[in-house]
């Protein structure tokens, strides 16, 4: 599955959020940094999810994504 992740930069750093996952949030100094830390995020939240017996949210691929200066979307593939 994929999921959309929203990249802003923030201040001198990146960040990466998934809407759908709500928590699953990262921070890093580039953005290819931050690409790499949220696909782990993605897996390591799912899995924690799994462990403790919660459903895990289907991705929403009818998300409405604004974009701004700064912002940028991409799907990042999980494994469930």
């Amino acid at each position: 599955m994929e999921y959309v992740v929203i990249f802003e930069k923030c201040g001198n750093n990146y960040g990466g959020y998934v809407p759908d996952l709500p928590g699953c949030a990262v921070v890093g100094e580039t953005m290819e940094e931050v690409r790499k830390l949220i696909a782990e995020a993605i897996d390591f939240h799912i899995e924690g999810l799994q462990e403790a017996g919660y459903d895990v949210p289907l991705p929403s691929f009818t998300l409405p994504v604004e974009t701004q200066q700064g912002v940028s979307t991409e799907l990042i593939e999980a494994r469930i």
